[in-house]
């Protein structure tokens, strides 16, 4: 990784921080360069405004979310999609870390129909999550582990699934049934929906398949 990398990296782990902790509506280039150690005028060096930096930011979350889903390229497809959702849903580490960072997330949406660019980097993000997933159950259903399917007919399903929960989570606070919404997407998404036949079974067909 070059100096300038490095920089950029230590410029999106500020402002998730910062979104974190003030939300979006209130979230300043001060307030990302007071979790940045370096000068807030290295964060201008990089990015011309705000704006600039927050559709740079939703590229970096981008890039990460499929780093950690498609990671381990031992995990079957089913394993990929059920930590999809997790992600999604549950989110990673500290419940109410994820849930002020979901928070954030939410009110840089509703800011969306109003932000063209900003409007642009999510719909870039949105069709190439749906690709993946779309990608995962095509594997899934070559290797006979899913059902046959329209893998991009899914992929919308899926996705709208897992954010609708994720807002949900948001909304609705410590009510909010996001274990449910977890187990729902899991038993009937995915192992009602799309597995074929017992998961146990696709599960053993799968490691046979790898084994050979």
């Amino acid at each position: 990784m070059t100096g300038e990398d490095s920089t950029r990296e230590a410029i999106m782990e500020a402002t998730f921080r910062a979104l974190a902790t003030h939300g979006y509506a209130d979230l300043t280039v001060q307030a990302i360069a007071d979790e940045f150690d370096k000068s807030k005028s290295l964060i201008h060096y990089h990015f011309d405004s705000k704006a600039d930096l927050m559709v740079a930011f939703m590229a970096h979350l981008l890039e990460g979310f499929i780093e950690e889903v498609e990671g381990s390229e031992a995990a079957d497809p089913r394993d990929r999609l059920l930590r999809m959702a997790e992600i999604v849903v549950r989110g990673m580490g500290d419940e109410d870390a994820t849930r002020d960072f979901h928070s954030a997330l939410l009110g840089m949406r509703a800011q969306a129909p109003f932000d063209a660019d900003l409007q642009g980097q999510l719909v870039e993000n949105d069709q190439l999550i749906r690709g993946v997933i779309a990608d995962i159950v095509r594997e899934g259903v070559e290797s006979g582990q899913f059902r046959e399917v329209d893998p991009d007919h899914y992929a919308a399903l899926f996705r709208s699934a897992i954010e609708g929960a994720q807002s949900h989570d948001v909304i609705l606070g410590e009510d909010a049934p996001t274990d449910e919404a977890f187990a729902g997407v899991e038993s009937y998404l995915i192992d009602d929906l799309l597995v074929a036949g017992d998961p146990a079974d696709a599960e053993d067909a799968a490691n046979a398949e790898d084994d050979r």
